[in-house]
Formats: structure tokens, C-alpha cells, sequence
């Protein structure tokens, strides 16, 4: 099973990484590049140690554009979410050797 899931985790970010650059590298026809434009914004706030610790970060790994550095970031992290909680048929307790029932 874990090799199931490693094989699922490279997948995911395999095609998030395709569609993420497909704009750049392949033409793409009218309506797929109207599906893959970003409309919704999202913003959000960092207090000073924060936005410091952020700034730092890109500094040291010479990170350019913090948008797609932080859109990654996040995407990366939902898709491994997702990759944890998938549907399974039965769910199982993880196995407890100190509880007998």
C-alpha cells in the first residue's frame, strides 16, 4: 500500500506540475486556456516575524516570484492532504497493542 501511495503522490504532483506549465510550454487550444486562467483571488495577511521569516526564505533560495512560490506551496500541501484521506472500502482502526478488547 505505500508504494501505491507514493506512486499517487508522484502523480498528483506530476499533473499539478503539467497543468501549472502547460500555459508556457505547449500551445494550447482557447478553451483550455480559459479553464486553466486563475479568476479567483485569494489574499490573506502576515504578521512581521512571519512576512520576515518569508522574506528570508526567498532570499536564501534566490525565489523570485513569491506568487507562484507560495501558490505551489499550498497546492503541494492540499494534494497531499488529499493523497492521506482517500476513500477507502472498510476503514480500520490503526492497530493498538496496549488496548485489548
Amino acid at each position: 500500500m505505500l508504494i501505491v501511495n507514493e506512486d499517487r503522490k508522484v502523480l498528483y504532483v506530476r499533473l499539478w506540475l503539467f497543468l501549472a506549465n502547460q500555459n508556457r510550454y505547449n500551445k494550447v487550444d482557447q478553451n483550455n486556456n480559459e479553464k486553466l486562467r486563475r479568476t479567483h483571488r485569494t489574499s490573506f495577511l502576515f504578521n512581521q516575524r512571519e512576512q520576515e521569516a518569508i522574506n528570508l526564505y526567498c532570499d536564501k533560495y534566490k525565489i523570485r516570484n513569491k506568487s507562484k512560490f507560495m501558490r505551489e506551496v499550498i497546492m503541494t500541501e492540499i494534494l497531499k492532504k488529499f493523497d492521506e484521506d482517500y476513500p477507502t472500502l472498510f476503514e480500520f482502526e490503526k492497530p493498538n497493542l496496549f488496548v485489548t478488547k
